[in-house]
């Protein structure tokens, strides 16, 4: 299986390279996330490399999106960064309570790909591998039906699909009031079935109890069961990761 991996990635990389985009700079581990996630179809894997490449030079093109781009996003303290789960893996949380449907949707996105970037940062250990994952929490408490953004959620779910192909380790999703299932319904359709497996609804107490191991009680809020403070996300000082 080692050697079969080790060929299409060699046949990944020679077909992108064919395409006219470098692969120099990418490491086995970022190339095999776009393997795995089209099922070691070296051919898909090319055209999906291809496409990223191609966003991420016209979304990001100074490599990172820094906090002024962003500012109206990160005004509502929507997103926390808690630091790293027992399995060592960064942890975000989303109060959706605090968010709203954007009126500047190209802010949005790139407030996306600036959170997104953020938390993998989050997880290196002073350089990027490549296979890092993460871990959102999701919390529905008191949202209204203000909050609910169904354009802003599928949006998140198709850059994570597409461009942070095996990012997502684990999503937990909190308090889901009636209302919003006919929601996630909906979205759920738009989100394949490798990141729906790592989506759980807790719904009970063993599940909050599975929740609270998995991710562990230094880094989760006592709302949550645990023993930390929510930490915003600007207020995480980090290095940018650049392309």
């Amino acid at each position: 299986m080692e050697d079969s991996g080790t060929n299409a990635m060699i046949q990944l990389r020679n077909s992108v390279e064919k395409s006219g985009f470098s692969t120099q700079n990418c490491s086995d581990a970022t190339m095999m996330r776009f393997l795995i996630a089209r099922s070691m179809d070296v051919s898909k894997a090319s055209k999906m490399f291809v496409q990223w490449r191609k966003w991420r030079d016209a979304m990001v093109p100074k490599g990172f999106i820094a906090e002024s781009e962003v500012e109206d996003e990160l005004k509502a303290k929507k997103i926390f960064l808690q630091g790293l789960s027992i399995s060592q893996l960064p942890v975000m949380i989303v109060l959706a309570n605090r968010h709203f449907h954007a009126k500047d949707q190209l802010q949005f996105k790139k407030f996306l790909v600036h959170l997104l970037d953020k938390v993998i940062a989050s997880g290196c250990k002073g350089k990027e591998i490549g296979n890092e994952k993460w871990i959102a929490i999701v919390d529905l408490r008191q949202i209204s039906y203000k909050n609910i953004d169904p354009r802003g959620l599928i949006t998140g779910f198709q850059f994570l699909q597409n461009y942070y192909p095996e990012r997502l380790g684990k999503c937990f999703i909190l308090n889901m009031p009636w209302f919003f299932v006919s929601v996630w319904r909906m979205v759920s359709r738009f989100v394949d079935s490798a990141t729906l497996k790592n989506i759980s609804i807790v719904s009970n107490e063993e599940e909050r109890r599975i929740m609270i191991e998995e991710v562990g009680e230094e880094v989760l809020p006592d709302e949550y069961g645990g023993k930390a403070k929510f930490i915003a996300l600007q207020d995480v000082l980090l290095p940018h990761l650049h392309d």
